[in-house]
Order: structure tokens, then sequence, then C-alpha cells
């Protein structure tokens, strides 16, 4: 598990009003209905983000994540894994989420990102859709890349590459890196899996936190401010440079 209850988010460097917000149930192509959040900008925008949770789904990390993407302008739709084998509830920390991630399969969690993708898009009118995921769901997000959505782009945080090797060859969206170097997850193998990706042809930022442990986007960690700051600079740069 990435984030406890007791984390937040950290703000983004410039904070516009949100508007609407709030719970969402969603459809995916199989029927399944599964639990979202969404939140929006106050101003106009036609940039949208799709965020993917850590391997306990939607809780409230990700809920105040999506009011603060919608903070620097950009419409949020953060969704739940467990729709099929949880049905639509809360994620509190007593959540057995890996009885229920041993059932999970990478097909349907693309398709409901596809879902989230498609409501967004017909909601708010967004022309450049982004994804963004965190552990488990920043592979996902690099998954998506190969979706056929056509994205604009799919950022991941401290995500596991194995687990998007199969799907190089498809990827057709640029991704964006974000490793830390004290993390689990050894920083040769988040090296190798961008260096395959750009011998594809695809487009990879990688940006390496030497010093900073898995989950450090947390405003919590004091220690790590820098790295969150930087880390939102990142991810602003990326969706300016692919937004059209």
């Amino acid at each position: 598990m990435c984030y406890g209850d007791d984390a937040r988010p950290p703000a983004p460097p410039v904070v516009s009003p949100v508007g609407e917000h709030g719970e969402l149930v969603l459809e995916s192509a199989d029927g399944t209905r599964f639990g979202a959040y969404r939140a929006h900008p106050q101003a106009p925008s036609n940039r949208a983000i799709i965020i993917l949770p850590d391997v306990r789904g939607l809780h409230d990390f990700y809920r105040e994540l999506a009011l603060r993407w919608a903070e620097a302008g950009l419409h949020a739709v953060a969704i739940d894994y467990f729709g099929r084998t949880a049905g639509i509830g809360p994620r509190g920390e007593e959540f057995p989420f890996r009885e229920h991630l041993d059932k999970i399969e990478y097909a349907t969690v693309a398709q409901d990102v596809s879902a989230a993708v498609a409501w967004v898009r017909a909601q708010s009118g967004a022309t450049a859709v982004f994804t963004v995921g965190f552990c488990f769901g920043g592979a996902m997000s690099w998954r998506q890349a190969a979706s056929g959505d056509n994205l604009a782009g799919s950022m991941g945080f401290y995500g596991i590459p194995k687990r998007v090797l199969d799907v190089v060859p498809e990827i057709a969206a640029p991704l964006l890196i974000l490793a830390a170097g004290q993390d689990f997850t050894p920083v040769a193998e988040v090296e190798n899996f961008a260096d395959r990706v750009r011998e594809r042809g695809g487009d990879v930022h990688l940006n390496l936190y030497p010093d900073a442990p898995h989950s450090f986007f947390d405003r919590s960690f004091g220690e790590h401010r820098a790295e969150c700051a930087d880390a939102w600079h990142q991810t602003l740069a990326f969706v300016d440079r692919y937004a059209v």
C-alpha cells in the first residue's frame, strides 16, 4: 500500500478555483459499474487527467488529488479498480485490497480507464487527456499509453516496469517516469524500461529523485518538499508540452 489515511497530496504551484466535484459511478465496456471521483476546474479547460490509484484503489488521497489537479486547471477523474470483485464502496485502511488485487486483470483495468477517458471527454470537451498513476497505478498508467485511447501522455510515479514490458511495442503516447532512488524497484530496472521504449521510437522523460523513498509525493513528508515541488513542475511541464 502506498498511502495510508494520514497521507495528503501536496498542492500544485498555482492554485485556481475548483468547480463541480464529487463522487461518480462509471460503467465499463463489459457493463461493470465502478466508483470514481471527479473534480473540474472552475475556468474552461481543454485538458483532463485520469488518476490511477495505488493497490488500495480509490481512497481519500486520490479524491483530494483530483481536487489538486482541478486546481492546476485540469478536469480530473480518479477511478477505483475493484468494481468487479468488491462492488462500489469505501476503500479504507481496513479494505482487504490484496485479495482483490489477486483477481485483477490488466485488460479490465484498461477498459475502466478507457471508460473514464470517454466520460471526461464527453463531459468536458477536453482535447488533451492524460493519465497519471502511483505504484500499481503508475504501471497501469504507462500501459494505458498502448490502449488506443489517443492519450496526450501517460505519467507514473514509482511504477514497476515489468508490469508494462509486454505492451512496449504498442505504446503510442509519450511517457513521464518519476522514480524514487530509495524505492524497492531498482533504478537500473526503470532506466532499462525507458531505454526499451525509446528503442521502439517512444518518447520518454525520466526524472529520478535519488534520495526519495517510495510514496514521497506526500505533503506529510516535510523532508521531501523539494522533490514534491519538482514533481509538480515536471508533471505540469509534461502536460504543457503535449496538450493540444
